[in-house]
């Protein structure tokens, strides 16, 4: 009877292995690299009457998920590259000198996701993004969409950016009370998309 107790014991003891094994390899993250040549940051900034839009190139990129559930991830962004989409190359030399994003000394920006809420579709990303050396957190809707060639998609449309709080104060009416008119938003919009791979280790 000893002998049945111990080989029972010893069985449920390695079915226990076994399937405490399997959950770990199944929370075992999955690295989806970003496809810097499907994937977008653009962005909006406003004044009183009008506006800019243009993009930034991406540099890197990764989602990293617990099988579908996004758990980490970020990418950087090439702050050498702002282009407006109206090709005006004085507003483009402008936003990489010192009055904005001084991109000869910051050459790069990034975000580095720190929690994810919601299940599904639809998320909400929280987490830190840095412009010109300084980090602050923000948070935004996002929606993850998984694709029939086993490749994720990622938009967020519309991110909102204090850009005082990062240093860039030109002709802002927060800071400066005499601008009048003469005075551009201090919250400019990011809208990001990415295409992401298995990585391939």
């Amino acid at each position: 009877m000893k002998q049945k107790h111990s080989a029972f014991f010893a069985l449920t003891a390695a079915w226990g292995l076994i399937f405490l094994f399997a959950a770990f390899t199944a929370l075992k993250p999955d690295t989806y690299k970003v496809d810097l040549s499907q994937s977008t940051l653009s962005w909006e900034g406003k004044k009183l009457v009008g506006s800019h839009k243009g993009t930034v190139a991406l540099t890197s990129g990764t989602l990293i998920f617990n099988g579908k559930t996004l758990i980490e991830g970020g990418f950087i962004a090439n702050m050498t590259t702002i282009q407006d989409a109206d090709k005006n190359s004085s507003l483009e030399k402008h936003l990489k000198s010192d009055d904005f994003f001084g991109v000869s000394k910051y050459p790069a920006a990034n975000f580095i996701i720190k929690k994810v809420t919601g299940k599904g579709t639809n998320l909400n990303i929280t987490g830190d993004l840095t412009i010109k050396g300084v980090t602050h957190a923000i948070s935004f809707p996002a929606v993850l969409t998984w694709n029939a060639d086993k490749t994720v998609t990622a938009v967020a449309e519309k991110i909102v950016v204090d850009r005082t709080k990062f240093g860039i104060e030109f002709r802002s009416k927060s800071i400066f009370s005499t601008l009048g008119d003469n005075f551009i938003e201090d919250e400019f919009t990011l809208s990001v998309k990415l295409l992401a791979k298995p990585s391939i280790n």
